[in-house]
């Protein structure tokens, strides 16, 4: 539209000798197709002119106002403010999660996620299960987890760990890779669909590997052996009512040095205490006793209500 004011403008102030305020405005009652008169009388050039630029112009102008309503009507502006929106909070948050695929592995996750209040970022590349997880209140980005430009998008550099739950096990192994790449310190988890390719994912960067068949089939065997344990993890992690889970709390500066007496049950939490892991990530001390001494980094493995586990936490740290 500026190129076609502009051609009109530069066109009858060069043909007529018009200055460029009579040329503007010749260019728009023409434009407008309104009817008035002439600015100023036009040469036969001018006249020609006129005919190109009533032809194309209008043309070209139409095109543009329909465009422009369609993008109105159809909702795209609508959508366009969507993403903008949804991209400024995800621009304002740190130090979360964000989980590649929202199908069906991943839709457990965010389900989870959302219980347990967990800041997270899912990335899909269905449109349509991106609009019905922008629908539950999740910030979400429609795109390839595999690019690293939409990992840039989610705050890959600012998150705490990904998980990726895609469908195949090359999808999964893209974003892994790229994941790492852009943020080595990045804790990463893999979905594995063919288990002989789970070295593959701990030599591509990948922290973590789940081959959700391999755990199906010991929690199959567990129901059968184990129902009491099973339905206990089921009460916890099922209901939707209960908030009840086994987590963890990093031990930091506040803490080292002192014993889980003068720590954890110092607190009064409505916790239990399961195991304290060594700094080195090698050692577990189960069933740890009150006089346990922490040391910077151990990790305090402790089952009870989120809120609590939070509270925890944020001592320790």
């Amino acid at each position: 539209m500026l190129g076609v004011l502009l051609a009109g403008v530069l066109g009858y102030h060069f043909i007529e000798g018009w200055n460029l305020f009579d040329a503007l405005y010749m260019t728009v009652i023409t434009l407008a197709t309104v009817g008035y008169g002439e600015t100023n009388p036009l040469s036969p050039t001018g006249r020609m002119f006129t005919i190109f630029l009533i032809f194309g112009g209008i043309g070209l102008l139409t095109y543009a106002f329909s465009t422009f309503t369609a993008f109105l009507v159809e909702g795209e502006l609508g959508e366009a403010l969507r993403r903008r929106r949804m991209q400024k909070k995800i621009d304002s948050i740190s130090n979360h999660y964000i989980v590649c695929g929202g199908g069906r592995t991943g839709s457990y996750i965010i389900d989870e996620f959302l219980k347990v209040k967990t800041p997270f970022v899912v990335i899909d590349l269905n449109p349509d299960e991106a609009a019905a997880l922008s629908q539950r209140g999740v910030l979400v980005l429609t795109g390839d987890a595999s690019h690293d430009d939409v990992l840039r998008q989610a705050g890959i550099d600012r998150a705490r760990g990904l998980i990726t739950c895609l469908p195949t096990d090359k999808d999964n192994m893209f974003v892994v890779v790229s994941a790492k790449g852009i943020n080595p310190r990045l804790r990463v988890v893999a979905k594995s669909v063919d288990k002989g390719v789970r070295e593959k994912f701990f030599r591509g960067g990948a922290d973590s590997v789940v081959s959700p068949n391999f755990i199906g089939g010991l929690r199959m065997a567990s129901g059968m052996l184990r129902p009491a344990v099973v339905s206990f993890l089921d009460t916890m992690l099922r209901d939707t009512e209960s908030t009840l889970r086994v987590s963890e709390a990093t031990v930091g500066g506040r803490a080292a040095g002192k014993t889980l007496e003068e720590t954890v049950h110092r607190l009064g939490l409505d916790l239990v205490v399961l195991a304290v892991r060594a700094a080195s990530g090698q050692d577990y001390a189960f069933n740890p006793k009150p006089k346990t001494r922490l040391v910077q980094d151990d990790v305090v493995v402790v089952m009870g209500p989120v809120d609590e586990v939070h509270k925890l936490q944020q001592a320790l740290a």
